[in-house]
Parts: C-alpha cells; sequence; structure tokens
C-alpha cells in the first residue's frame, strides 16, 4: 500500500549489556490513525500501542522500524525486522512467504464517490465510460482487476492522488480499506461521499517468519489477552469514535 522513506524510530532506552534484545517492529508510518509520527515526530496509532504491548508482555524494549509498506515483507524475510504490525491484510498469496497470527482486525474494501454521484454499490459503479482508481500494491487494486469488468481501471500510486481523481471528477470511484474511505469522506465532504458496505472483506493481523514459531505463539497469546482484557474496546474509543458512530448508522459490523 503505502510508500515512505525509511526511517528507524527506536521507542525504549539505550540497550545495555545483558539487556534483553529489542523487538524490532516493522510498520510502515504514514497511515493514521493506525500507524502515523505524532505531533511530537514519534510514532503514534493503533499499531503502535499494538506493539508496545507485545513488547511489554514478552520483556523486551520496543524498536519500531519506519518502512515503505511494500518493503515490510523483504525486510522480514532478510531479518532486518522481528515482526510486521502495519495494518497488514493476511491474504493467501501473503500466507506463502510469511507466517500470519489470529486475525485482529476484521475490515473490508470499501469505495469513495463524488458527492453528486447516484452509484450505491458496484455494479452502479462498474460501467462502459467509468473509471476506477485504485492505489498501487493494494488489495483494492487486486481486487479491481479481479472483478471490475467494464469500468477502466486507473492505477495510481499514492492514497491522495488516488482521492484527488475522485474529488475533481476525473475518476467515479476510489475502491480502498473502510477506515481510509471514511477518513477521505470526512475530509472532503462537499466533494466526495462513502459507500461503506464492505464489496469484500477482509482481515489484519501480525506478519512474522514462519520458522518463527515462539513468536508466534506469544503474539496469538498476547492478543487473546489484549482483547479480554477489554484493550481494543479502548483502542475504539480512544482513535476509532467517529468510525464507530458512522458504521453503526449503516448497520455496518465494526472493525475489532
Amino acid at each position: 500500500m503505502r510508500h515512505f522513506l525509511a526511517a528507524i524510530l527506536v521507542l525504549a532506552s539505550p540497550l545495555w549489556a545483558g539487556e534483553p534484545l529489542p523487538l524490532r517492529v516493522g510498520m510502515d508510518l504514514s497511515y493514521p490513525p493506525f500507524e502515523t509520527l505524532g505531533p511530537d515526530g514519534q510514532p503514534a496509532g493503533i499499531s503502535v500501542e499494538l506493539a508496545r504491548g507485545l513488547a511489554s508482555r514478552l520483556g523486551r524494549p520496543l524498536q519500531i522500524e519506519n518502512i515503505p509498506f511494500t518493503g515490510l515483507i523483504p525486510s522480514l524475510k532478510s531479518q532486518k525486522i522481528d515482526i510486521i504490525i502495519s495494518s497488514m491484510t493476511a491474504t493467501p498469496e501473503r500466507a506463502k512467504v510469511v507466517a500470519f497470527s489470529n486475525p485482529y482486525l476484521t475490515t473490508g474494501l470499501a469505495a469513495l464517490v463524488p458527492a453528486a454521484s447516484s452509484a450505491d454499490n458496484l455494479s452502479d459503479i462498474d460501467q462502459a465510460g467509468r473509471t476506477i482508481v485504485v492505489r498501487q500494491g493494494t488489495t483494492g487494486e487486486v481486487f479491481a482487476r479481479q472483478n471490475i469488468r467494464k469500468a477502466r481501471i486507473l492505477t495510481l500510486e499514492k492514497e491522495n492522488a488516488c482521492v484527488l481523481e475522485v474529488a475533481q471528477g476525473k475518476a467515479d470511484a476510489f475502491i480502498y480499506d473502510q477506515m481510509s474511505v471514511f477518513q477521505n469522506a470526512k475530509r472532503n465532504p462537499e466533494k466526495t461521499r462513502a459507500l461503506l458496505a464492505p464489496l469484500q472483506t477482509e482481515s489484519w493481523a501480525i506478519a512474522l517468519r514462519p520458522d518463527d514459531t515462539e513468536l508466534l505463539e506469544q503474539s496469538n497469546a498476547f492478543l487473546d489477552e489484549f482483547r479480554a482484557s477489554g484493550g481494543f474496546d479502548r483502542l475504539a474509543s480512544e482513535y476509532l469514535a467517529g468510525e464507530k458512530a458512522a458504521f453503526a448508522a449503516q448497520g455496518i459490523p465494526f472493525l475489532f
């Protein structure tokens, strides 16, 4: 999905001899409110809180490495990082090269359309003479290429460029994840609106190397404990109150 200049940000005290090795978590810090940079320039968001919680449970200092989304799996395979927590959809294709934890979030693909559009579903959008924009390398692009039969598919590299195509009336829809579609419609209420009913349901999970079975077991145990203790409910209230209300108003199941 997202592209960002790689950087390393350490959320831990300096590593002294005898201390546990840091848990090196890869994420692309360009996707608020899940993973981003806060006003102080430090990593912030839901994924960052999950990373902190997991590192705390393991008794290891946390090291977050900011890596472009397309570089996360290569960095995991080359052992530059230990784990990925970055709003990553657990797809069969990715599962061929990484191991996924149990899902921690269920979401779906949705569509951002022009405010004046009469479209209510995929059939309305997928018409001859129309253009559907997708972001390169995302599940939205995969979905479009597998399911769009009549409309033209336009692939762009950056999310804001895709949104601009819709806002300016140059594209009839932008297929992306529900959270981003909601946020972009909220930022551009006079020019866009969100069709939140999922075109396809997806799950996000933590990604690890297939041979790191111990860390996989520890990650699953953490997610179970975090959910049972109300951790996800707290994150939803803190970061996603508006989204939760909007989903409820449309009768759409919420994420966590």
